[in-house]
């Protein structure tokens, strides 16, 4: 299922929240560095930079284990999934 949703925060730099959506989004593929560890702040502030206050297409594939949806995300044409492949642990 895809829908266009605006984000409202960013969580760290593979999971944000949209106006929306009461659990948060994960980008599946995707495994930045968590809070506390060296990368998290660059990948973060990649993400926000990328979509916050932004409406993003949200293609969801599944659901993990803390209930949120895991999907592929576009902004535009540009895949967020793959723009944040870099920020990886």
């Amino acid at each position: 299922m895809t829908r266009r949703e605006k984000v409202t925060r960013v969580i760290d730099g593979d999971t944000f929240e949209t106006a929306s959506r009461k659990r948060s989004v994960r980008l599946v593929g995707v495994d930045t560095p968590e809070k506390g560890q060296s990368g998290y702040r660059q990948a973060k502030d990649a993400l926000v930079r990328l979509i916050k206050g932004k409406t993003v297409i949200i293609d969801t594939k599944a659901r993990d284990s803390y209930g949120r949806a895991v999907a592929n995300v576009k902004l535009g044409r540009r895949s967020v999934n793959k723009a944040m492949k870099k920020y990886e642990k």
